[in-house]
């Protein structure tokens, strides 16, 4: 057995491995080496296994399902978002001014009516038989705005606003519904009075009269209209 020697620095000097330590550290080194080209074949056998799997499962597949063709869809047009419609704040509030100063409270319609056993009014030029006539029920009313509970400025506001429309919309008679003044302090009926005052002054408004009394009597007017457009013999 070698022996330890004392070194000139000091230090032991452990001597050379022995050759059957040699041999020892050689075996050892070849069995991870051999243990790990063994590892490397079973990864590389089972990844192949695999794969094979795989390609079976999709040919597989490929036979149940058969041959496929894309679906023919028709080419897709493309629309742009169409931008809502601007609203027309200042023409609406254009015609809110012109309602607010076409007819006034001031207007005394007195000169204007005629007076029989009922209140009536045609414009200069429009002949009495047109009265008569929308007495009688001539034209069928086509709307109808009740004025009932508003105070004076809400219908005066209501009556423009209905008139304005009627015409737009081509109608040739409506009825207003202003009461009878039965609710009235005094019972006297305002209202009635301030319809026909402001209907003298619309120039859409051709005619007027009185109700029959299965249409509201005396509470209510029947107005006959010009439609918007050219002018119609009535």
């Amino acid at each position: 057995m070698a022996k330890n020697r004392l070194r000139p620095d000091g230090l032991k000097d452990v001597g050379r491995p022995t050759r059957g330590a040699r041999v020892t550290d050689l075996a050892a080194l070849r069995d991870t080496l051999k243990e790990s080209a063994a590892e490397r074949e079973r990864e590389r056998i089972a990844a192949a296994k695999a794969a094979r799997e795989a390609a079976v499962e999709a040919e597989l597949f490929r036979r149940e399902i058969g041959d496929v063709a894309p679906l023919k869809t028709a080419p897709r047009a493309m629309h742009g978002s169409k931008p809502p419609p601007a609203l027309p704040l200042q023409t609406e509030r254009d015609e809110k001014a012109v309602l607010a100063e076409a007819i006034s409270d001031e207007f005394d319609p007195e000169v204007l009516l005629d007076t029989d056993e009922t209140l009536f009014y045609c414009r200069a030029g429009i002949g009495q038989e047109v009265v008569r006539k929308l007495r009688r029920g001539h034209w069928i009313v086509q709307s109808q705005l009740d004025l009932h509970g508003m105070r004076r400025d809400e219908a005066r506001e209501a009556l423009a606003a209905f008139i304005r429309e009627a015409v737009k919309r081509g109608l040739r008679c409506v009825r207003v519904i202003h009461g009878k003044g039965l609710g009235s302090i005094g019972k006297e009926p305002v209202l009635k009075g301030k319809v026909r005052a402001w209907l003298v002054q619309k120039t859409e408004v051709i005619a007027f009269c009185q109700a029959r009394p299965n249409d509201g009597g005396a509470g209510a007017v029947l107005v006959l209209l010009q439609p918007a457009g050219p002018r119609h013999a009535p």
